[in-house]
């Protein structure tokens, strides 16, 4: 049997505002049992350390939510054990976790003092040298995604009309009425969650979380970005009906959706562009570009594919930036590594598992 697919999200994107924080959506303190707020610099052991909690609890049965790295997918940031209520999180800069409830949901755990400080005096020179130009390969990009924002915003505004709005908003009625049926229970709760990201290995979506929390997924072919207005009217829907959602913004638009899920009715609606197509057999297909203003859409025909080449092309340099800084960041980290005592990081995992799957 195939193994399932790890359920991974976002929390943080890269984006023209800079990097754009969800983090005060990964688990509600209010309810949550612990929250683990790990602390130290590059290379002490962070992820490691989520990732052998997170297979521990795996090895229990239980379900975990994979939160990761804006700036090297394969790192973590956070892992999320909903069974237990309890998550783990890097609460370094730029994702700064601050406690709402300190010592009763949330703790502290140093892995800074897992550094062997001796050590790291002999490359000293070698660790400020690496941290020089680190940020300002992020400005640049940022600076890029600025602009291929810019111009996607110019794209969409030129087919974007208050009678295509008009046509969406039907379509999505249409919707609401064959796949979400009232509860009569209360209105339905959203979370927020980036699906993908624009990192150093280029622009990415995780279409496979989406594959196993939704059996049923409907493709949003959109080219210009009109689907945000298609899946606001369907989370609005599905919330009024007394589901709860999981919304995805988008991380160049993150005042905008770009993937709803909603895991109760294994419904799922992922944008598909040019870019970046979903690549599978849908359940059902939408053609947003289709409900564009048609008399603009062949006026602008020549400008917009202008537009795409360029937006493309920023999109690249913005990467080109991100590999950049992950390039400066392995050096650090190789700097770091050495003198880091990994055996004691994985006694902290081992002892953090034991406790917290304890009885389980």
């Amino acid at each position: 049997m195939a193994a399932q697919p790890q359920v991974r999200f976002y929390l943080g994107a890269n984006s023209p505002a800079g990097f754009y924080s969800l983090y005060d959506q990964l688990i509600d303190p209010a309810v949550a049992e612990n929250i683990i707020i790990l602390k130290g610099g590059p290379g002490c052991g962070k992820s490691s350390l989520m990732r052998k909690v997170a297979q521990a609890a795996e090895d229990k049965g239980l379900s975990v939510e994979y939160i990761q790295c804006s700036g090297d997918p394969d790192s973590l940031d956070a892992v999320l054990i909903p069974a237990i209520k309890t998550a783990l999180v890097d609460g370094t800069a730029p994702h700064v976790v601050e406690p709402k409830f300190p010592g009763v949901v949330e703790r502290y755990v140093n892995l800074g003092e897992c550094y062997d400080r001796e050590g790291l005096r002999t490359v000293r020179r070698e660790i400020m040298s690496c941290m020089t130009g680190y940020k300002g390969c992020y400005t640049r990009a940022y600076r890029c995604l600025t602009a291929a924002a810019q111009i996607g915003e110019d794209m969409r505004a030129m087919v974007a009309t208050p009678a295509v709005d008009a046509k969406i908003a039907k379509r999505a009625k249409g919707i609401l009425s064959r796949e979400v049926k009232k509860t009569g229970r209360e209105p339905g709760k959203s979370i927020q969650r980036f699906l993908g990201g624009i990192t150093w290995q280029g622009v990415l979506c995780n279409f496979d979380t989406a594959d196993a929390l939704c059996r049923r997924v409907y493709e949003l072919s959109d080219t210009y970005g009109l689907g945000h207005v298609l899946l606001t009217h369907l989370a609005s829907g599905a919330m009024a009906a007394g589901y709860d959602v999981i919304v995805c913004p988008s991380p160049l638009y993150p005042d905008r959706m770009e993937h709803l899920l909603i895991p109760a009715l294994s419904l799922a609606f992922v944008t598909s562009t040019p870019a970046l197509p979903y690549g599978k057999r849908p359940y059902r297909r939408i053609r947003m570009d289709a409900m564009g203003d048609p008399d603009l859409l062949r006026r602008n025909r020549a400008r917009l594919r202008f537009s795409r080449k360029v937006s493309g092309a920023l999109m690249e340099e913005a990467v080109e930036s991100l590999e950049q800084a992950k390039s400066m960041h392995d050096d650090l980290e190789a700097l770091y590594n050495p003198h880091v005592d990994f055996d004691r990081v994985y006694a902290v995992a081992n002892a953090l598992s034991e406790e917290l799957l304890a009885g389980l």
